[in-house]
Parts: structure tokens; sequence; C-alpha cells
């Protein structure tokens, strides 16, 4: 088989070419990146080592695209800004030349040269308003989900796909929202074999995490390096809650749909950690310190952004019925998976955590 993965130098790109390679030796895999987020080089020597064709190339640049070889069983579009705060200080032209554009020049390439197409989509489509007006429960250590709730499409599994997403939700949200609708659109006109996976909290090693983007790996990098932290937000508590997700579940349902992709085509699936693996970054701190041994300051800021949400959870019911997956990995499990990465590659890794 021959894949395609765009932003395949990324945290997430990188781990399901690892993945793919490791599992099939004989896949032909392509990683196409520009190399803008910080730590992807790194990976280049490792992709030498396995066997994984590296191309310098940019989604927003067509011709990059047109400049490889062949055709492919399988692109994975996994290129993105992916800070929700991108473009609300300045200018908003490349998060959406990325994430809008570039998906529509990596659909015009599958149209001609790609028989199917996975888009990684993320949670963050969904509207700030409604999922700030959700009922919630404050307890010890989180914020929980309540059992009565108005708005649709949240319970206390979670998130569901039907939860509103025609309000507000950032220029990064929408940007990716966009992009689903113009894939919807692809699998309509042109048959375009095509499922997005909307993403929650994506979390491993690999993963040069900064405050913007990737907070759980910076969470465990700067209490295995002893760093200070703070929780951000909602009157400084910790108490705001994410569902993680390990790139090798991610990897095992891709595995799961593509022999099915014309049955999905065009549906899009909430995938995450769900409430089994669901943290506050007050109970992480607990695990990153039984899991290094370290205690780091964690200074509370109160004042939350315009972005910020008190809780996301993974409603995965649908994606679970509909290709009989489940995420096996636990929030202590990914926690020490960073932690071990970490030790193994602390000469590489520290000056990009410090």
């Amino acid at each position: 088989m021959r894949i395609l993965i765009t932003g395949g130098a990324g945290f997430v790109g990188s781990s399901l070419a690892f993945a793919f390679k490791r599992e099939s030796p004989s896949h032909a895999i392509v990683a196409f990146d520009n190399l803008k987020r910080r730590g992807a080089e790194t990976n280049l020597q490792l992709f030498k080592h396995r066997g994984i064709d590296f191309v310098h190339g940019d989604v927003r640049n067509p011709t990059d695209l047109d400049d490889l070889i062949g055709e492919f069983d399988l692109l994975v579009e996994a290129s993105a800004e992916p800070s929700v705060h991108a473009g609300i200080s300045g200018s908003p032209h490349y998060v959406l030349e990325t994430n809008l554009m570039g998906t529509l020049r990596c659909l015009e390439f599958a149209r001609r040269r790609a028989e199917n197409f996975i888009f990684l989509s993320t949670s963050r489509v969904y509207s700030i308003e409604p999922l700030k007006q959700m009922k919630l429960i404050e307890t010890q250590n989180r914020f929980e989900l309540s059992g009565e709730q108005t708005i649709p499409g949240v319970s206390t599994h979670g998130i569901s796909e039907t939860f509103p997403t025609h309000l507000p939700r950032s220029l990064y949200g929408a940007s990716k929202l966009a992009s689903e609708l113009i894939i919807q659109e692809y699998v309509s006109t042109y048959g375009l074999r095509a499922i997005i996976n909307r993403c929650g909290v994506l979390a491993g090693p690999g993963q040069f995490g900064k405050v913007d983007q990737g907070v759980f790996t910076l969470w465990v990098a700067n209490h295995y390096f002893k760093r200070a932290l703070r929780y951000t937000g909602f009157g400084g508590s910790g108490k705001q809650v994410r569902d993680l997700l390990h790139p090798l579940d991610l990897y095992s349902l891709i595995k799961k749909q593509l022999p099915v992709m014309d049955r999905h085509a065009g549906e899009v699936f909430n995938v995450g950690g769900g409430t089994a693996c669901s943290t506050s970054l007050l109970e992480l701190t607990t695990v990153c310190r039984q899991v290094t041994g370290n205690q780091v300051q964690v200074e509370p800021v109160p004042e939350s952004t315009t972005v910020d949400i008190p809780l996301y959870i993974s409603d995965f019911r649908k994606v679970s019925k509909s290709f009989n997956w489940l995420p096996e990995c636990s929030v202590s499990a990914i926690v020490i998976d960073i932690a071990n990465w970490i030790k193994a590659n602390e000469d590489q890794v520290k000056f990009l955590f410090t």
C-alpha cells in the first residue's frame, strides 16, 4: 500500500507513519511536511532509518503536491495550524491558508491520485458559547457534566456529533469546519472515499507541546524538567477537563475504517478517549508527580481567554458502534509513555521544552 501523510513530520502524522511502517514494512509511506512546527525536524533521521520517504513541501502550494510521484492508496490529511489561538491577535492568513486552502489542495490531489482520504479534524469545530453554557457540576478535582442538559448533543457520555456548530468557534475551528463541508461536497460530487475524524486532544510521545497546543505533553515535560506551570482560566483552579487520545488508538481506528471507506464516505465521527480517559489539569498534576517523582510550582491565573472552555469530552459511541473500536490507552499510560520518551531522548528534546 502507498500512503501519503500531509503534515507527516508533525506529532500525529509521524506517529501514524511509524505505526503503519512498523506493522507492515512493505508499505511505501511518504511524509509530506513544511517543517514549520518546531521539533518536526527531529523526525527526519528516524524516517530515514525506518524507510519512510520525506518530502519537504507545503500544502498551501499546489505544485509541491503535484510534484509527488505516482498514485496513493491512502491520503491522511494531518497538516494544520493546530493552535486555537491562531489569528486572534493578528492576521488569520496563515491559519486559513493552511487549514482551509491546504485541505482543498489535498482534496484536488486526492480526486486525481488517491483512492482513500482520511481527514483529521478537531473538536474545536463545536461552538464556544454552547460549550460554556453546558450544565456542569464542580467537584473537588474537576468539572463534570450534569445529567440534566438543555443543549442538544451533550450527555454524561460527552459531546456528540450533533452538538451545535453554527455559532462562532475560533478561526482555527472555523477553518476545520469549512474543510469538513468541502470534503463532503467532494464525496457527493466526485465519489471521493473520505472519512472525517473529529479528534479530541491527542497526546503522546513525540509531541513537542506548547501552552496553546499540546499542553498535556507540556505538563509532563515541565514536571520532568522541574519547570513551573500555570492553571489558566476558570478561577485558576485547574479543574478544566479534556479527554486524551493516544495516536496509536487513532491508528487502530484508521485501520478499521480503511476496509469500509465506501460504506461511510462523507461521515463525521467524534474520536477521543471519552470519559474513561479524561482528566482535569489538577488531576493530571497528581499523575505527573507520581510518574516523574517531581513536584513543580503551579501558579493560578484566574482569567479565561475568549476561546477557553471548561470541559470537552468526546462522546465516541457513534464511531465505536460503526467500527467496533474502543480507545485503550489510559491517562496514566499516556503520561508514562511521554515520560519514558523524554527520558530516552533527553539530550535531544530538552532544548525544545526548556
